[in-house]
């Protein structure tokens, strides 16, 4: 066994099957079911998801206090008729802030979970800079505690898991990844740290890195390995072959 296995298993060890294998049974629509009329990360999308028999991939931002709120941009521009950062404003005026060409105002996290009631498994992407992490990951938190659904949570950036390991060790965790520009020695020591420091449940992969030594090796050793994000049945194929759930925009079906 190489050094670098022996490292992951010490420094970052495999969760029972018990704990992460729920995720494993089903695809997830990623920020929902959208497209058709239907915007990423709303409510309508998310009943979308629901009614295909589906999980849900969803992203969360920092408002100015920290309250975690539906939406995969830092900015506002693309998806309302607002412009300027999320974490500039209130929740009050994030609340009031409508998606563009729709009568929904953005979600808060909070509203989400009670829209989906337990129906669907819900992943939660941590979109948290590392001065946002403590604030952010806490309304995640929050929002998660009574929840009676089933959720886990998950962040490229590794300080996301590092506080949940920390602070909330029952709530399963993962980190997300992409080999993307990041090839060589370099590349694979920076996978190796990161798994390290926020010692997941689970990995959800760029599909366009698979196959993947290392997410193969993560796998091997029993980290469930979903896959993102897939959408063309070439995809799909090369996430059936390599993966053991995926994250799919449509046409693809799970």
């Amino acid at each position: 066994m190489s050094l670098s296995a022996r490292l992951d298993r010490w420094l970052a060890p495999a969760p029972g099957g018990a704990r992460a294998g729920f995720l494993k049974t089903t695809s997830y629509a990623h920020r929902g079911l959208h497209g058709d009329g239907l915007i990423e990360n709303s409510r309508a999308a998310a009943l979308a998801a629901i009614a295909a028999g589906h999980g849900i991939e969803c992203d969360v931002q920092a408002a100015a206090d920290g309250e975690a709120f539906v939406f995969h941009d830092a900015v506002l521009d693309r998806l309302t008729g607002e412009r300027g950062a999320l974490a500039d404003r209130t929740p009050a005026a994030l609340a009031a802030i409508r998606l563009t060409g729709t009568d929904e105002t953005l979600p808060r996290l909070t509203e989400l979970l009670d829209l989906i009631g337990g129906r669907a498994t819900l992943l939660i992407e941590v979109k948290a800079r590392n001065a946002q992490v403590g604030r952010l990951c806490r309304s995640v938190l929050d929002a998660l505690l009574g929840y009676e659904g089933v959720a886990a949570v998950m962040s490229f950036n590794p300080e996301v898991g590092h506080w949940f390991a920390v602070n909330a060790p029952g709530v399963v965790r993962g980190l997300v990844m992409t080999e993307e520009k990041d090839h060589g020695w370099r590349g694979r020591l920076r996978r190796h740290a990161a798994l390290w420091r926020a010692k997941p449940d689970f990995l959800a992969y760029d599909v366009r890195d698979l196959p993947s030594r290392f997410a193969a090796a993560q796998r091997a050793r029993g980290l469930p390995l979903l896959t993102w994000t897939v959408r063309s049945d070439a995809a799909r194929q090369i996430a059936v072959a390599h993966a053991d759930a995926i994250i799919y925009e449509r046409p693809v079906a799970g």
